[in-house]
């Protein structure tokens, strides 16, 4: 199979009103599983190299609440092994530890072996450079014009983030285009616990630029977001998590994070790189312009705001 363009791919090649699919359940497998029983996995994955991203920042054995939990993996991983895919890769690049121990930590390694996956630490070498467009027809305009990535990410045909639903101090929310676009930069080149050398980069003096562009870069053609736990007061690390049962599953990662902003209490606008990533035309980013085949938006926002605050609130039509 030819290598995936991913220059040249958007999901809204696919649809032009896309579906985002909020689901809630206990155990989490339930409410992914039914997520995804609404997604149209089959040309996802069937005779594809498919690559699962989870968000794997830092762990320790005392807090893993940041990262994703081993059932969400496991759920994941079965509901695409059932499609059959040419490979299934669970493709990691932890950027305040080492990739495999935070795995370990976070008994995430222990899943991709039962599950017979690869797994594929993209902060090591081989290493190739790629460039970044920061607005259409322009290709030097923005805070860092190429980055350097291993060079498995580039063969990869399907790419499905997996994320945490979680506040960021810095970028506002962590959910799909952050989860790829600040883990895909190699941190063994650039600089990590293991690396003697640090290359110069601009990724964090305009993160929000940098996150669009990478989203452009390289598109996500699933996005998995769960509040098992979710995360808020602060993040992607040291807030207070706490259990929802949420997923938010959407072919259209931009669509999906939007979703997973408004359940925070942020509006498009309120969140840059959301913003900057719809003027790149990566996804829709208009909710009124978006189908919701399970829970509504406004059911969504009810139920994530009883299970983190106490009570439940409708801010979306307020």
């Amino acid at each position: 199979m030819a290598k995936r363009a991913w220059h040249l791919l958007s999901p809204l090649d696919a649809r032009c009103m896309p579906d985002v699919v909020i689901t809630q359940g206990n155990p989490i497998q339930q409410a992914i599983d039914e997520a995804l029983d609404h997604i149209a996995l089959q040309p996802l994955i069937e005779g594809r190299r498919v690559a699962v991203k989870p968000n794997d920042t830092w762990a320790s054995k005392d807090d893993t609440t940041g990262i994703t939990q081993p059932d969400t993996l496991q759920a994941v991983l079965r509901a695409i092994k059932r499609h059959g895919p040419r490979e299934l890769i669970v493709t990691g690049g932890a950027g305040a530890a080492e990739t495999d121990e935070v795995f370990r930590i976070g008994g995430l390694m222990d899943v991709v072996r039962d599950e017979g996956a690869e797994f594929v630490d993209h902060n090591r070498e081989p290493f190739a450079s790629v460039a970044l467009t920061y607005r259409p027809g322009a290709e030097v305009e923005g805070p860092q014009t190429s980055v350097m990535v291993h060079r498995r990410i580039l063969d990869y045909e399907t790419l499905i983030a997996v994320n945490q639903l979680k506040l960021h101090e810095t970028a506002t929310v962590t959910l799909a285009l952050k989860n790829i676009a600040m883990s895909f930069p190699a941190a063994d080149y650039y600089g990590h616990p293991r690396s003697t050398q640090k290359h110069k980069n601009h990724f964090f003096e305009d993160m929000h630029s940098f996150i669009a562009a990478m989203a452009k870069r390289f598109p996500i053609d699933l996005a998995i977001t769960v509040g098992h736990p979710a995360m808020i007061a602060t993040g992607p690390l040291g807030g207070h998590a706490v259990e929802t049962g949420i997923v938010i599953a959407s072919t259209d990662a931009l669509a999906a994070d939007v979703v997973g902003a408004r359940l925070l209490g942020f509006k498009p606008q309120a969140v840059r790189h959301l913003w900057e990533a719809a003027r790149l035309g990566i996804g829709e980013s208009d909710t009124d312009q978006m189908r919701f085949p399970a829970l509504s938006l406004s059911e969504a926002i009810g139920r994530f705001t009883e299970a983190v605050y106490g009570h439940r609130m409708d801010f979306e039509h307020a």
